[in-house]
């Protein structure tokens, strides 16, 4: 694997410098996510923020912990009880839980990669690219200044790849970028689609496309 904590600690700089002006209204107003505000947002990447990190600490220490405490639903509850706080202490939490886990990532050793974690049931590896996608995704998600446009080449075939699962049975998907990348997954009919790289990873992704897609998109399976 790549080592990708520069990536991370630039998308938890942007992250934080997207919300640090944010008021009351902005906090409230809707995120790109339906049914989720702004607020919903930035509390749910605080508290991944912070899950992760336990992952990542109790790795280090030989020992499995559940990503939430109480599963999916004491995760959900969280969000909604935590979305409606002040902007002041929803950027706090955020800036504190960020800090954080790329403090405890900065702990994780060359030897230190294949070590499990319940995230996904997979390792530290594959944590520190989940963090990357839930950062830089939900960055966008947040329908301030950054777009999927800012997405670099690496972290949009890494999400594709990523989200692979995505292509419906019998369908031959081929991504064609206008910056030469061609990306193909599935079998069966060919199903092309031409645009911006960042573009065709954003519809992938369910995102809103910053600029057209040429080509009718299929309806795609949930996220993996």
């Amino acid at each position: 694997m790549r080592d990708v904590r520069p990536e991370v600690k630039a998308a938890v700089q942007t992250i934080n410098d997207a919300v640090a002006g944010v008021d009351e209204d902005a906090v409230r107003a809707p995120s790109g996510l339906p049914g989720w505000s702004r607020g919903h947002v930035i509390t749910h990447v605080a508290n991944f923020s912070e899950a992760m990190t336990r992952q990542v600490e109790e790795a280090l220490q030989g020992r499995l912990i559940e990503v939430y405490d109480g599963g999916r639903p004491a995760r959900d509850a969280a969000i909604e009880a935590g979305a409606g706080r002040p902007a002041d202490e929803l950027r706090v939490h955020l800036l504190e839980a960020t800090s954080a886990l790329t403090a405890a990532w900065d702990k994780v050793g060359a030897d230190d990669w294949q070590r499990p974690i319940k995230h996904r049931d997979s390792n530290l590896a594959a944590g520190i690219y989940a963090t990357w996608r839930e950062l830089a995704v939900h960055t966008t998600d947040l329908a301030l200044a950054p777009t999927p446009n800012d997405w670099p080449t690496e972290f949009c075939l890494h999400l594709l790849d990523f989200l692979r699962p995505r292509t419906p049975e019998n369908i031959h998907l081929i991504l064609q970028a206008d910056n030469g990348t061609t990306w193909e997954n599935g079998t069966g009919q060919d199903h092309v689609l031409a645009g911006k790289l960042t573009d065709l990873t954003a519809w992938y992704a369910g995102r809103t496309t910053p600029g057209p897609i040429q080509g009718p998109t299929p309806d795609l399976l949930p996220w993996p």
